[in-house]
């Protein structure tokens, strides 16, 4: 048992020194971050927005993209998935309108759900990047202009990646919650990451790619929910890099309520475990700096997770009076240090994203002890799920995260 403890211990102070460097590396690479230098040629761009029953955000998302300040050729598509509320009139009446805006009725097929709408964009539309924004985004003006501009100045670029805000995040404790995890992943995981090994995760939206890259590479797996953290694996694995580029905004909409916040991370979840299968079978999936991010799902889903469960079943425990090793101060003080490099996180990022207030910072703090402790459950409930699919041969169902009447930025 000492033993043991003694792993855990090192190995949460390895995390904490390492997420220490992140939390440094990303605030500076925030302080010096520049604009890349404007091109003599902007490339042309298909944006792709993915769409089923997305009636409720539509119109406030193409009103967004209409005034994308792009200087090159920019076509926008509405890829219209099936749906049955008014999404493909609300696409007609902005193509009417908008001689680059084209809605476009995706075939009915198999496996349903975003991999295979992208696929079937790419395959009907020419450029030589494109841009996916999900339905309930609304960019900045010059966000994807920035993007480019990164993409052509970075080395084996494969394209760029921005930042995602939340536009609903004062709806309500949940929002909140969820606005300052993106804040804090966005600043370790990708400006963090990128500033100390070169290294960027698409993030499903505000998310660049170079064509010629992508089919070289197949284009998406359409049995992957998680399909922006297999991309990247296969990308990477080529040796190409995705630049972060902060000043590329784009707000988004994230879960008002429980109910549908627990259906949308147990749908990342299982697209995640899908991903840690296939970083099993395809030793691919390990070479260059894909090698990074197939080492961070194996640790996180199973070293993180089974020390983190070890950790709070000791907690538990000691709560209800059971004899335990003579351990207490040791815990104490991991637990006490690991508390103040989150609430360092979490205040650094606020400060970038000027989203500091007395709220938020008390929301943060209790953030660690709650929201944080939701991973263990989300990951047991999406665990449950995934082995039912796989014991009855059956294709996980793409599970589309319900929208909430929105307002323009």
């Amino acid at each position: 048992m000492t033993f043991l403890l003694i792993i855990i211990l090192l190995f949460f102070w390895i995390l904490l020194i390492y997420y220490s460097v992140l939390t440094f590396a990303g605030i500076q690479f925030r302080i010096e971050g520049k604009r890349a230098p404007k091109l003599e040629i902007y490339p042309s761009v298909a944006l792709f927005i993915p769409a089923h029953n997305e009636g409720l955000v539509l119109r406030n998302t193409l009103e967004a993209m209409m005034l994308l300040r792009y200087p090159g050729k920019l076509d926008i598509y509405v890829l219209n998935d099936n749906s049955t509320d008014n999404t493909k009139e609300i696409g007609e009446e902005f193509s009417t309108l908008f001689s680059n805006c084209h809605t476009i009725d995706v075939p009915d097929g198999e496996p349903k759900g975003k991999s295979r709408v992208l696929n079937y964009g790419i395959q009907i539309s020419s450029s030589d990047y494109f841009v996916v924004y999900d339905a309930d985004n609304q960019p900045d003006s010059d966000a994807l202009t920035y993007l480019v501009e990164a993409a052509e100045h970075s080395p084996s670029s494969a394209g760029a990646i921005g930042y995602v805000r939340t536009i609903n995040q004062n709806q309500n404790i949940l929002t909140r919650m969820i606005s300052i995890e993106f804040q804090v992943f966005q600043l370790l995981m990708q400006c963090g990451r990128w500033s100390l090994f070169g290294i960027g995760s698409l993030p499903g939206t505000n998310m660049l790619i170079k064509r010629s890259i992508l089919d070289e590479i197949g284009g998406y797996d359409p049995y992957a929910l998680a399909e922006d953290a297999e991309l990247t694996i296969r990308i990477t694995s080529k040796g190409y890099n995705l630049p972060i580029v902060p000043h590329a905004e784009t707000w988004e909409q994230e879960p008002e309520n429980i109910k549908v916040f627990i259906k949308q991370r147990t749908r990342w979840l299982i697209g995640n475990l899908y991903l840690l299968e296939k970083t099993f079978r395809e030793l691919t999936f390990w070479k260059k700096k894909a090698f990074y991010h197939s080492m961070q799902h194996v640790t996180t889903y199973f070293l993180f997770v089974v020390l983190l469960f070890i950790s709070n079943v000791w907690l538990v425990l000691s709560l209800i009076g059971v004899q335990l090793p003579n351990v207490g101060a040791p815990l104490l003080m991991i637990w006490f240090v690991s508390y103040l490099v989150y609430a360092f996180q979490v205040v650094g990022s606020m400060v970038f994203n000027k989203s500091t207030s007395l709220f938020n910072l008390l929301i943060g703090t209790i953030m660690y002890f709650t929201y944080a402790q939701l991973f263990l459950i989300l990951l047991a409930r999406a665990i449950y799920f995934y082995t039912i699919s796989k014991c009855k041969n059956e294709t996980i169902i793409w599970d589309k995260t319900k929208r909430f009447k929105g307002e323009p930025m």
